[in-house]
This record gives structure tokens, sequence and C-alpha cells, in this order.
């Protein structure tokens, strides 16, 4: 299934209920005075973030979402029954514009914390509300207003304070199977991942948040493979860590496939170009001799991490060294 991290949606708040027009009529009272309700109010547009959602795929067939109308007033100086809010929930990261003008109307980046978008009608007032002294027997109430309604345009952009870049099959979804408790699909042929995916990782009381993000593939920010579309998604990572397939035992093979995705994350933008980066050599258990640590660093300016997510090998080094880039007072030197 396709990974939806785009969508437009039109949103109505709901209309404010009509108000009464109604005349007291009891025993005592046979010719009584205005008595009609306000209408009740329409209900408002309510968007929330959600840690357990990461897609847009429960909005996926239905492009209108209302918020309930307002229910008209009633005898008695009875207003009508609220409309209900329509509460949107959405991932967190998500960007919420403007369709038709493209400005950003409000970002979702905390999770849980109501945000009003649009509000509901007036609810129209009853008879009773233009009752004077020279008007006693008014026979006119109000309609109730129209609710907000607005365009608008969601796009995703997962926060994580680290996220997995690589070539296809570089073992990005191992590593995060192994360092946390996410359980990604796993297989040896690329493009296995389709969506990211999330999982967190503790260390001595700590936590934080790791992104698989699919394989990138040369061209990916002129919109060729699967890169394009979640390139954004790497923006507002803090730390970039970098998988590169070392089985190949080729100090030129390693940097050449380095190449590839940091030319393509640097052509996105200077944001995520200017990310710190760990460089990781992956599959070491698979080379049948060491990797060559030091031929790759000077081919690539990077000081790489060898690592075999299998075999356990380097698992807490990097643990080590993406918990020291997330601390606020750590160094940006990636190494």
């Amino acid at each position: 299934m396709p990974f939806l991290d785009e969508v437009e949606l039109q949103l109505f708040a709901g209309k404010g209920g009509a108000g009464c027009i109604s005349f007291a009529r009891e025993k005592h009272m046979p010719r009584g005075g205005p008595d009609g309700g306000n209408g009740g109010r329409g209900g408002d547009v309510i968007l929330i973030a959600r840690t357990s959602r990461n897609t847009f795929d429960d909005l996926k067939g239905k492009r209108h979402w209302r918020a309930g109308n307002g229910g008209q007033g009633e005898a008695n100086k009875r207003a009508g029954r609220a409309g209900g809010d329509l509460l949107l929930e959405l991932p967190v990261g998500t960007v919420v514009r403007d369709a038709a003008r493209g400005h950003v109307l409000v970002e979702l980046v905390a999770a849980d914390q109501p945000v009003p978008l649009l509000k509901g009608g007036r609810g129209g007032r009853g008879n009773h509300s233009f009752k004077g002294p020279n008007r006693q027997t008014p026979r006119i109430a109000e309609p109730g207003e129209e609710g907000e309604l607005r365009k608008v345009r969601l796009e995703l952009r997962l926060l994580a304070d680290a996220g997995l870049v690589g070539l296809p099959n570089a073992g990005k979804s191992t590593l995060l199977s192994r360092l946390s408790a996410a359980r990604p699909k796993v297989a040896h042929y690329p493009f296995t991942t389709l969506q990211p995916r999330i999982g967190v990782v503790e260390r001595d009381f700590e936590q934080m948040t790791l992104a698989d993000l699919p394989g990138l593939i040369e061209g990916a920010s002129d919109g060729k493979g699967l890169g394009h579309q979640f390139l954004k998604h790497v923006e507002r990572t803090r730390v970039l860590v970098h998988l590169v397939d070392a089985s190949s035992g080729d100090a030129a093979t390693i940097a050449a496939a380095w190449r590839i995705v940091r030319g393509e994350l640097e052509a996105y933008g200077e944001t995520i170009a200017a990310k710190p980066e760990l460089l990781v050599l992956s599959k070491a258990d698979l080379c049948t001799e060491p990797p060559p640590v030091a031929e790759v660093a000077r081919l690539t300016g990077r000081d790489p991490l060898v690592l075999s997510s299998h075999a356990g090998i380097g698992l807490e080094e990097l643990g080590a060294r993406l918990f020291a880039l997330r601390r606020p007072a750590a160094a940006p030197d990636a190494g």
C-alpha cells in the first residue's frame, strides 16, 4: 500500500441552529408572551496530533469532513443543542496549509494538544430575544450562522531525533529492529521499506526516536524512485545515520555508494546537508576481511563506524554516539 503523506480535505465547521418562534400557552396564560429559544452553536473543527498515527491512510477516500450543526431553539426559552465538534486526529509533524494560497495555517508538533482550526456558526436568536417595550409579540427569529469552511492541504513531516538514510538494502530496517522495539519488514531485496517507520531507542533512562526511511537512489532529489517522496522527512531529524553496505570490502565501492546518497541530500537543500552525519559501514559480518575503515575515512572525510546488526557489532557504540549528538550541549562534529 502506498505511503500517504499528502492529502487535501474540505473542512466544514457546523452551522448554527435556527432560533425558535413560540408563544407561551398555559391555562393561566392563554395568550402568553414569546418564549422561543435560541439555536445551538455549530460544532468547531479541531485538530489533534497523535503519536499512534504516522500516515494519512485513515483519511483516504473521504475528502469532506463536517462538524455537527446546532439544533433549533425550542419553546419555553430552551436553547437548541450544540453541534458536535469535529476532532480530526493526525500524525505528529503534520503541516496544515491553506490549499488555495499555500501558506501554513498550523504545524502539529506536540502530541495530544487540541488545536482549534475552524469555528462553528452562532445559533440564531429566538423570538424571545426580540421582545421589547414596542414589540410585545415578535414573530421573528434568526437563522443560524454558517460555520467557517476551508480547503486545506495536509503534509506530513515526520519528527524523529535521528533518521536512517542510505541506498536500498543497506540494512536500515534491520538496524532499527535491533536498536528499538519497532519491527519493520526486513528482507534481502531493495525497497523492502515502502514507508517510514519510527522506533524508540532507550539508553540509561534516556529515550530517542529513530526513523527508518526508504532507500534513496541516484536522482531521488529530482523525483526518481521512492526517495523524493521521503527526503522531506529527513528535514526534521537532528542527526543522519548514513548506512553503507560494506560487504564488498572495497573502499572505492563503499565511498561511491556514500557519495550517491550524500549528493541527493545536498541537492535537496542546505537544511539537510548541514545536519550531523554518522557514517556507518553496515553488514560487517559479511566481509571476508575487516572493512577498510582508514581508506573509507580518507575518501569520504568521515570517521566511519563498523556495524553488524545481525552479529551485534557496533550497536553499543552507535547508540552512545547518537545520544551524545542528541544532547543540546554536544558538539556538532559527527566524525
